[in-house]
């Protein structure tokens, strides 16, 4: 039988960690087995349910480039999509809904009550066969024991959750239910809605919740809930993954830095660990850098330039070959993508902005001829290569009989306006004669 799993989540905000999770493991274990992944879009809420939020949904899952093989193309909920068990869309699938609740009512295993309809529950203890936790009995409790009957249609005729999950479960074939934890007590009534129609329920393997680093449930307020922090904050999503992959699984030797590729050939629902995960947003830290450091160029590139156009800089202004040789010099230097532009702005920009408070503190009277003397050697220069420029500059420190920090500290300010950045001789050979002398020219222009 081939593997079919789903990833169903709710549009109502932002895409939660602990989804983007779920939906991971769900895309690896179709990955692993050549199964089928499937994207269903659960919007029968309609008061809280939003455009937006789909969208947010899907560029999320586009951004960590989890692909699905069924589902919506784009967030219209009107829209195209892919594969044949469609439409994916809960709120396009309320015929189907009400053709099942009356073959229920028809059959005697549902019935109607004050408005509402109610589904017959199985007085028994329900098994639920688990890949992760094993087998867990669920018993009625005490107040379900006076009424174990559930409401499968509100009395405003919505269908509840739980009914409809099962429902669409049933009709696209899902044969692996991959979800939290949370879930667990709401499977023995999905088990017996499967029987009802008699069919067999899906395996179902409920995997560990994400807490916070203290032990406490992760939830929509805490700081790192939301995926789009981390598009935001500059992470690479190879990292993110990589870090998700590693909270309830674990490849062997204790590894951290684990590809994707690989990890697709490793994983396995039995696998999975039984114990909660705890976020640590330091070892994502930790584990980002890495992946910058081993990043391809071109890679490497690509993500800072989308950092760079978050903030507002075009690089399609400049050469390309500039533009690389640029981000190059930062390439060591960041631990995230939002760094980037803090390492590598003043490349792009036509003129280096030197506030008032930062000529009176750094660019005083008394250095204007030093500078200016660096400036005309400089100029006179046959070559512009590292080398050059550094042993350049100490000469003229030994010659004005200064430190070389004397110079090196206001020509960074005049070629960067800023006091930290890559390596100074690097990024003059990168910015080149023409631009450096006519920065340095701005500075001693504002100078008294």
């Amino acid at each position: 039988m081939k593997v079919r799993v789903r990833f169903a989540p709710s549009p109502t905000g932002f895409l939660h960690i602990g989804g983007a999770r779920t939906a991971l493991f769900n895309w690896l274990y179709a990955r692993h087995t050549g199964g089928t992944f499937i994207l269903r879009i659960e919007d029968t809420d309609a008061a809280r349910n939003t455009q937006e939020a789909v969208e947010v949904i899907l560029n999320g899952l586009r951004w960590l480039g989890l692909d699905w093989d069924e589902g919506p193309i784009s967030g219209d909920a009107t829209g195209a999509s892919k594969g044949d068990r469609g439409p994916y869309f809960q709120s396009q699938r309320s015929e189907n809904y009400k053709r099942r609740v009356d073959a229920l009512l028809s059959r005697g295993l549902a019935y109607e009550h004050e408005g509402a309809v109610k589904f017959k529950m199985q007085r028994e203890p329900v098994v639920i066969p688990d890949l992760v936790v094993g087998n867990v009995t669920r018993e009625l409790t005490d107040r379900e024991k006076l009424d174990p009957d559930f409401v499968i249609v509100r009395s405003d005729g919505q269908p509840v959750f739980h009914f409809v999950n099962v429902i669409d479960d049933l009709e696209m074939g899902i044969t692996h239910v991959i979800r939290g934890e949370d879930h667990l007590s709401n499977t023995a009534k999905h088990i017996a809605l499967f029987k009802a129609f008699g069919v067999e329920p899906p395996k179902y393997a409920h995997i560990p919740l994400i807490l916070n680093i203290d032990g406490t449930k992760m939830s929509k307020r805490d700081k790192g809930a939301s995926l789009m922090t981390y598009v935001e904050e500059g992470y690479a999503p190879e990292a993110v993954i990589n870090y998700l992959c590693l909270l309830g699984w674990s490849p062997k030797g204790n590894r951290e830095k684990v590809p994707l590729k690989e990890v697709t050939e490793l994983f396995d629902l039995p696998q999975i660990l039984r114990h909660n995960a705890r976020f640590d947003l330091n070892k994502l830290h930790w584990l980002n850098g890495e992946y910058i450091k081993d990043m391809s160029s071109d890679r490497f590139h690509e993500l800072a330039v989308h950092a760079l156009a978050r903030i507002g800089i075009d690089t399609n202004r400049f050469d390309l070959e500039y533009v690389k040789a640029g981000l190059d010099t930062a390439k060591q230097k960041v631990k995230l993508f939002s760094e980037v532009p803090t390492f590598t702005d003043f490349y792009f920009k036509d003129e280096v902005e030197l506030p008032a408070e930062m000529i009176q503190k750094d660019f005083p009277p008394t250095l204007k001829p030093s500078l200016q003397k660096l400036r005309d050697v400089y100029a006179q220069l046959p070559s512009f290569d590292p080398d050059t420029l550094n042993t350049t500059l100490k000469a003229v420190a030994v010659e004005l009989g200064v430190s070389v920090g004397v110079l090196v500290h206001p020509l960074r300010l005049a070629a960067t306006g800023r006091t930290i950045g890559p390596s100074l001789y690097h990024l003059l050979e990168v910015l080149g004669k023409e631009r450096v002398l006519h920065r340095i020219d701005q500075a001693l222009a504002k100078m008294g």
